[in-house]
């Protein structure tokens, strides 16, 4: 691939904004065929569609603060104790928000937040494809991340959509020199999920590269730059203090849910253990096939010459994903994030013929929605 292959399509902002319709129905399509496929399934299992997308796992613990705030815990039988202040509290109050605008629920709340989010999202990573390698790898990477194996997640009341939506058009800010967007946007990560740090190092990388290209701190970059950390920062200083624990207050309390960074051993324990029969034999070689493909793509992404924030953004994403303790069925949501590693797919897909690509993401948006409605009638996201 040479620089020149790279280059984005020029346009019209006309072009550009029909091609961003596309790709947001491009979007709408594949979630929507992924909500019949799980509708179609769960009359089979006799389970609630609803219920899957809003009322388990983690949905259950953001509609608790939503509607009663901090102070849930939950102890277990081991004596471990479960606490509703691991959950960041962006989400929550956006349901709070929406219920209190709407007649609904938290729980339905929470899918109207997730259902907007994910198309935000979808916009932003259109936005950032757009930009650096044109029209069509844009539809592609929105199309793409849209058919992901558990892809169901973007419909679901959980963070994934929002703190991607936030990712996203933070690093697009960054790309378009909107230092202090890029900086509110990263703060607003901050306060969705533990990766947010993800977005504030993206943002810092990019400050210093600009700082040395200017020779000089421009006041908007600073600005951008102060205002990035300020979510997760004042999250885990307040859970700091309510709990006792100062600085380590947060990471205690992901403790007690069995979180932690331990360089990826627990991980690497758990695919060999895989290996003590035929049929775990092949689930670890496949998981090892998994994080290996994982890497390939951030390898490609480094050699297409992806900017900076880029790199820094999904080599944190996937670092934090990869190499954290915990339970290992919800790393592959974990990973939704981390949208710039169907760059290099999006850009090769875009190269065929329409009829050809279609046929590869049509093809996938049924695989990725029938696994859906397999996995959510199943294990699903914890």
């Amino acid at each position: 691939m040479t620089d020149h292959d790279q280059l984005p399509e020029k346009g019209t902002s006309g072009t550009r904004r029909h091609a961003a319709a596309s790709a947001l129905l491009v979007y709408a399509g594949v979630r929507a065929l992924g909500l019949a496929a799980l509708a179609a399934w769960c009359a089979g299992t006799g389970k609630s569609p609803h219920t899957l997308l809003s009322a388990r796992w983690d949905s259950l613990w953001y509609v608790r603060v939503a509607e009663h705030g901090y102070g849930w815990e939950v102890t277990l039988p081991d004596g471990s104790v479960h606490s509703n202040l691991a959950f960041f509290p962006l989400l929550p109050w956006l349901e709070r928000l929406v219920a209190g605008i709407d007649p609904l629920d938290y729980a339905d709340a929470g899918l109207v937040v997730s259902a907007v989010a994910s198309l935000c999202a979808a916009g932003g990573i259109f936005a950032v494809a757009d930009r650096l390698y044109g029209r069509r790898a844009g539809v592609c990477a929105v199309a793409l991340w849209a058919v992901l194996p558990v892809g169901i997640v973007q419909s679901m009341a959980y963070s994934e959509s929002l703190f991607t939506a936030l990712a996203a058009w933070s690093l697009y800010a960054v790309l378009t020199g909107r230092w202090v967007t890029a900086g509110l946007l990263a703060s607003l990560a901050g306060l969705t999920r533990p990766v947010g740090g993800a977005v504030v190092l993206a943002l810092w990388a990019a400050a210093v590269v600009e700082a040395r290209r200017r020779g000089r701190i421009d006041v908007r970059v600073a600005l951008g730059a102060l205002l990035a950390p300020l979510g997760a920062a004042a999250y885990v200083l307040w859970v700091g203090h309510r709990t006792g624990g100062g600085l380590f207050g947060y990471l205690d309390v992901q403790e007690g849910w069995g979180n932690g960074f331990d360089g990826g051993y627990a991980f690497a324990r758990f695919i060999g253990d895989k290996f003590t029969s035929v049929p775990g034999a092949l689930a670890g070689l496949g998981l090892i096939v998994g994080v290996a493909l994982l890497i390939r793509l951030y390898v490609a992404g480094v050699r297409q010459r992806q900017p900076l924030p880029l790199l820094v953004y999904t080599g944190v994403v996937l670092v934090l994903a990869l190499c954290a303790a915990g339970y290992f069925g919800s790393k592959p949501r974990l990973l939704m994030p981390a949208f710039p590693l169907l760059l290099p797919l999006a850009v090769a897909l875009a190269r065929l013929r329409t009829s050809r690509s279609a046929l590869v993401i049509g093809g996938a948006a049924v695989a990725g929605a029938v696994y859906g409605a397999f996995w959510l009638n199943g294990s699903g996201p914890p």
